[in-house]
């Protein structure tokens, strides 16, 4: 009994912003509105933390990365709601938006609360077409409607394998409960050719969700939506593909198809974005680039079998991106806040790259240190190598300093050291939220996985150190056009589904219609 109402109360959550939608599309006025909206919002927050002090104080088994997921969304959609009532204040169309908005996170809801494959892909179709109703949210903009147009067909081909990939697998294992599927792929010695293939679609489905190259168009370029929705699209949305490559984790770690296919697409996307990002000045963009490369590192912990370190991944990037997204004004501000501050004195060149190359194998000693510490109190706690290589090669940029091997260092080492100890604390944390033991990866994958990771490293300290060298021209123009891949994806899609935009794109200096204009 204590179990069905714990699950009752998660599906309170999403019920909560369905209801909220009647007292709007029924013609309630715009201030009363929102204060429903944001009643919805808060009490769906309020739910989920009753649902975790529930499973607290009870025993009974309950879904532990359901429940954090969900209190991730509704913390997320509360946030986001509150910021959007100011953000759109005189707007127009505000109900439609509120309307978008609350189906969009009930779907979400939905997605991390059932137990049910084929329920969590209708909800996420279903969310993705409230989603397409944020980004066209101003319908006067041509480019709004062009990306949007982007997004909606790579969507459809990722919900047409995941289709595909539900009837493999019912077809089968004759369930599509994730019980019910972790159950067969135990019991056999392998995985059968349909489940590879399944597998292997469930993975194409979630490369082309999460924006990975050469898809990724859209979602760099859906600035023309309001912030709050970008903030939502990049914290929680295109979260929802990593979420279900841990929910399928025993499947994965089985097909070693769907592993080197997300390796090669995750590692490739997270070093082309991130030396994109470098090159560009808009806050907005830069982020929208990052998400990009965050979600290839996402896809790449995935494929390697790092499951808990995704995990604790998708969440830290949901926090970050959604506060750096609504606070993008801000800065302006921080701008003129560093201008007070005298720059640094730079060193040479080559000493700069020799400094930064040995702050690598620091970075990864000093964790790995710490990872040895804790395992004398903790004999049980295991740790990938393959992990400790990735946290170690993402904290190594904290030794880059312009004093050398001074005071800047001892600070980037105490800022290492407890960085570290956050890590290992959120390993065994999220460790036990998803429940599923890391995998091996093969030798080749963790090769392959380890080389992108140090090329992107060498690459960003030799532009670094060397802005204006012969590498540093040739390469810019190159990654400061995103090596020219989604304007290829962008013709190839209005071959295949045309749109029409209003009279105003032809007129529409916009690159995105100059694109289009060429095209026809």
């Amino acid at each position: 009994m204590t179990e069905f109402n714990n699950g009752a109360l998660l599906w309170c959550v999403p019920l909560a912003y369905v209801l909220a939608c009647l007292p709007v599309a029924l013609g309630a006025g715009i201030s009363r509105s929102w204060a429903v909206a944001e009643g919805a919002a808060l009490a769906a927050l309020v739910m989920a933390l009753a649902a975790i002090a529930q499973q607290a104080f009870s025993s009974a088994l309950t879904d532990k990365l359901g429940l954090a997921m969900l209190m991730l969304v509704s913390l997320l959609g509360w946030v986001v709601l509150r910021y959007s009532r100011r953000y759109l204040n005189g707007e127009a169309g505000q109900k439609r938006y509120l309307l978008a908005m609350l189906l969009t996170l009930a779907s979400i809801g939905v997605v991390v609360v059932t137990h049910n494959l084929g329920v969590l892909v209708l909800a996420w179709i279903a969310s993705s077409v409230a989603l397409h109703y944020l980004l066209t949210f101003y319908r006067d903009r041509p480019a709004a409607l062009v990306v949007a147009h982007k997004k909606f067909i790579a969507s459809r081909l990722a919900e047409v394998c995941l289709l595909a990939a539900l009837t493999l697998i019912y077809l089968e294992t004759g369930t599509l409960a994730f019980q019910g599927i972790a159950d067969h792929v135990q019991s056999a010695n392998a995985l059968s050719a349909a489940l590879n293939t399944a597998m292997a679609l469930v993975v194409l489905a979630v490369i082309l969700k999460s924006a990975q190259l050469p898809v990724h168009g859209w979602l760099i370029q859906v600035m023309e939506a309001p912030t709050p929705v970008s903030a939502l699209l990049h914290a929680g949305i295109v979260n929802l593909g990593g979420f279900l490559l841990i929910r399928l984790a025993l499947m994965l770690s089985a097909s070693p198809t769907a592993q080197t296919l997300l390796v090669v697409v995750g590692s490739l996307s997270a070093v082309l974005a991130g030396l994109v990002m470098m090159t560009r000045i808009s806050i907005k963009v830069r982020l929208a680039w990052s998400t990009c490369a965050q979600m290839g590192f996402m896809l790449l912990e995935c494929g390697l079998g790092l499951y808990e370190l995704a995990f604790l991944h998708l969440v830290a990037h949901s926090l970050y991106k959604a506060y750096a997204f609504l606070a993008a004004g801000e800065a302006v501000l921080d701008s003129r806040r560093r201008a007070f501050f005298p720059p640094e004195t730079r060193r040479s060149s080559a000493a700069s790259v020799v400094m930064r190359l040995l702050c690598v194998p620091l970075a990864i000693g000093l964790l790995a240190g710490s990872v040895a510490v804790w395992q004398m109190g903790l004999p049980g706690l295991t740790i990938s190598p393959v992990a400790v290589l990735i946290v170690g090669l993402g904290l190594a940029p904290l030794l880059w300093r312009a004093d050398g091997w001074g005071i800047g260092t001892v600070r980037g080492v105490i800022a290492i050291l407890v960085l570290g100890q956050f890590y290992i604390a959120g390993h065994l944390v999220f460790g036990a939220l998803v429940e599923t033991p890391a995998a091996t990866a093969s030798l080749p994958l963790t090769l392959w996985a380890g080389g992108c990771l140090a090329l992107l490293y060498l690459l960003q300290v030799w532009l670094l150190a060397f802005p204006r060298g012969q590498f540093a021209k040739a390469f810019y123009p190159w990654a400061y056009a995103g090596f020219y891949l989604d304007e290829r994806f962008t013709r190839l899609t209005f071959r295949i589904w045309p749109i029409s935009l209003p009279a105003v794109s032809l007129r529409s200096p916009h690159p995105i219609a100059a694109l289009l204009s060429e095209k026809s």
